[in-house]
């Protein structure tokens, strides 16, 4: 038998290729196996799969946060779970490792290949993609603009366009049902562009925002087999991301509409800078701080793409979080009204005849049910449930308290050896019951207003509040002290002057989905929408 000379060519292409991901896979294999021999023995739960590992307990509802607990009370504070091709990923649910950890991040635990590919193609090289030096220099440059921001301005939003709107609405009936995740989205959008940008969106007004469509559009995403294929065997094919699935081609619309954005509003600070002379040089807010690190000579200088990578950041963050965070505090003050009601009460009692000032927002000003409730949807609710790294260089982490491990030995420490994933469930800590005691998954703002204070337990957890919800270390969000007092400030205006009602009660049904971070809905609805019965208080 003959073989034609393409058909030949083919073959001996094919084999090339078998003969390739065989010795990709005996590599791969080979380092597995070294990797065992220096990392501590963990307990952990069996594996159904070679292939597929164990795919629960992504931590994005309680359900996978209560399954991290499970795990931790029957293996012990720290323990392993089987991941795609015979790996596994340590999960840490010891205070002191998970100190440890945030401690060493950017240099000795980076961001997985997965995820610096998916973070550089939504955003580019900038603050979440850096690592190291890098990451130290870029993240030191643009720090002032958090302690200096004016944000001062941002309660006339609230007020102003927000409340007009409602109130127009509500102006010739009782009650009107309003999607209250969809101005969230609106509020937080504009507030980013006025605080950071010095730009209103006008979302509120109804002026339109591609950002907003997309974000809109990510809501109704249909699950998709390559992004399935992707989310599970991502870390060990990043290129799996790149492939052009609806929501690849999504994600690539929003960073085309987030860089043009940017790229008006760089050129247009940059003339107004230049036109105010000495003045423009003092400029605090945070567009301004970045391009003075463009221009300075100094070690921080940034590029262009950093910079523009920033400013991507800003918007997305500061739009996915705060708008995530509000929606989800109006769901657990309509599941117990007599909450929401000692909320507008004690924001009635102090402001009787006018609303709180942005400083008096802040300041507390006697408002402490408000900060309550706010670290208790934060606790409850956090919008990244997970933090995932792997370990760039061999490390050993500090145990709280002695882990028993599969032979019986006691240890005070674990080894981590190079290429380990560390995965810690940021809600899973949050709402555990080991720390946080038995009511741990209620929503109880109570817990902060006790005498006691924050349990014991959970003090040994470093962080915010004791909270893992802005992580901690190197990579402790920056934007904390904005997206706080945003927060308070929208919620005090909201419940002050409004009363809120889902559908169908205190019971209506809540589930999550899809967008760049997970979404609440009412069950049965399409997108990410929850319709509240929104009545107006009268005076």
């Amino acid at each position: 038998m003959i073989i034609p000379p393409d058909l030949q060519t083919a073959l001996s292409g094919w084999n090339a290729l078998l003969v390739s991901a065989a010795l990709y896979l005996v590599y791969k294999l080979g380092k597995s196996y070294a990797k065992r021999y220096r990392a501590t023995p963990l307990a952990g739960p069996p594996s159904p799969s070679w292939l597929f590992g164990i795919r629960r307990g992504d931590g994005n509802d309680m359900n996978g946060a209560a399954l991290f607990e499970e795990w931790a009370a029957q293996y012990g504070s720290v323990y392993r779970v089987p991941a795609p091709f015979g790996s596994t990923r340590v999960v840490l649910m010891d205070p002191k490792a998970i100190s440890h950890f945030y401690t060493l991040e950017t240099f000795t635990y980076v961001q997985t290949k997965l995820s610096r590919i998916a973070i550089e193609n939504l955003f580019g090289r900038g603050l979440l993609w850096a690592e190291g030096e890098s990451h130290k220099r870029q993240r030191k440059a643009i720090s002032p603009a958090f302690s200096n921001v004016a944000i001062r301005r941002l309660t006339s939003v609230f007020y102003d366009s927000l409340k007009t709107n409602w109130d127009n609405q509500l102006a010739s009936v009782d009650s009107a049902m309003i999607d209250v995740q969809k101005w969230m989205n609106h509020v937080s959008l504009d507030s980013v562009g006025i605080a950071g940008f010095s730009h209103d969106f006008g979302s509120l007004e109804g002026k339109h925002s591609s950002v907003a469509d997309v974000f809109d559009k990510m809501g109704f995403l249909k699950p998709h087999p390559i992004t399935a294929l992707a989310i599970l065997f991502g870390h060990v094919f990043p290129f799996l991301w790149l492939i052009p699935t609806p929501l690849r081609r999504l994600q690539q619309k929003l960073n085309r509409s987030m860089e043009e954005i940017a790229t008006v509003l760089l050129e247009n600070t940059r003339r107004e800078m230049k036109g105010m002379g000495e003045k423009g040089r003092e400029e605090k807010s945070i567009i301004g701080l970045l391009i003075k690190a463009e221009d300075t000579e100094s070690s921080l200088r940034m590029t262009e793409e950093e910079i523009m990578a920033q400013m991507k950041v800003l918007i997305l963050a500061g739009y996915e979080t705060t708008s995530i965070s509000l929606t989800w505090a109006l769901i657990e003050l309509c599941r117990q009204p007599e909450k929401q009601a000692r909320l507008r009460e004690e924001l009635r009692d102090q402001f009787p005849a006018s609303d709180p000032t942005w400083e008096q927002l802040t300041n507390g000003a006697g408002l402490h049910y408000l900060d309550a409730v706010v670290h208790e949807i934060l606790r409850l609710h956090p919008p990244l449930a997970v933090t995932v790294r792997v370990a760039a260089k061999d490390d050993v982490l500090p145990l709280s308290q002695p882990l028993r491990l599969p032979n019986g030995e006691l240890t005070d420490h674990v080894a981590i050896p190079a290429g380990q994933h560390i995965t810690v469930p940021i809600t899973g800590i949050n709402t555990s019951v080991t720390f946080w005691g038995p009511d741990a998954h209620e929503f109880r703002p109570e817990r902060w207003l006790t005498d006691e204070g924050v349990p014991k337990k959970a003090q040994e957890v470093q962080g915010h509040r004791h909270l893992l919800t802005f992580v901690d270390g190197p990579r402790m969000c920056l934007g904390r002290g904005f997206a706080l007092a945003e927060f308070k400030a929208v919620l005090g205006v909201l419940i002050k002057n409004y009363t809120f009602e889902l559908p169908n009660g205190p019971e209506t049904a809540i589930e999550y989905t899809r967008g760049v971070l997970p979404r609440p809905r009412v069950a049965g609805e399409q997108g990410a929408c929850v319709p509240m019965r929104v009545r107006r208080v009268e005076a």
